[in-house]
């Protein structure tokens, strides 16, 4: 398992599957390939509250920054959508329904060298306000609920304390948070 772990789908522009390739050489060399982003969001005392994260400090890159409840590659030959409900249980020991709500691309290059080129697949779900959240020390430092008010407010005064995906990422899934408030 530790060798599958350390592979990522590799992708043309379209999200097709072209190879696959170790997952720091993809990073060393900027080759797009496919990865995910959860939000998972919860209902608690009338507002609406976004679970996020904050990368542990030993990450290869972005240690420290926060981001979504959580964020990962899927293995090959593994569907994405399944690879996000695995890695939200592994990284937050959550287990909620999730929804597909769009893909982007981005590139993020880092003063380590490395560099983000991904297709990410944006995901959320709903979690009881009482949810027990333990998170992967591994993975990450520590995590907080906030309303999204408070989210957007914080990340457009403090940008560079986020991941460079977090934002493109987030307006996808507020985008589908507003599409199911307006059907209902």
């Amino acid at each position: 398992m530790q060798i599958k772990e350390q592979v990522v789908i590799l992708v043309d522009e379209h999200d097709n599957p072209i190879g696959e390739s170790e997952k720091l050489l993809a990073h060393q060399q900027g080759l797009l390939h496919r990865a995910f982003s959860v939000f998972i969001f919860r209902q608690y005392e009338g507002q609406q509250q976004l679970l996020l994260q904050r990368r542990a400090l030993h990450k290869y890159h972005c240690g420290g920054l926060w981001t979504n409840t959580c964020c990962s590659h899927p293995y090959p030959d593994e569907d994405t959508l399944v690879a996000a409900k695995r890695r939200l249980f592994e990284e937050m020991s959550l287990t909620t329904p999730l929804k597909a709500v769009g893909a982007f691309k981005y590139r993020a290059e880092f003063d380590n060298g490395l560099c983000e080129h991904e297709f990410d697949h944006v995901f959320v779900g709903m979690a009881a306000n009482d949810v027990m959240v333990i998170v992967d020390p591994e993975e990450v430092m520590t995590y907080r609920w906030m309303s999204v008010d408070a989210v957007q407010a914080d990340y457009q005064a403090h940008p560079q304390q986020y991941t460079p995906w977090f934002s493109s990422a987030l307006d996808l899934a507020l985008a589908a948070r507003q599409d199911n408030l307006q059907r209902q």
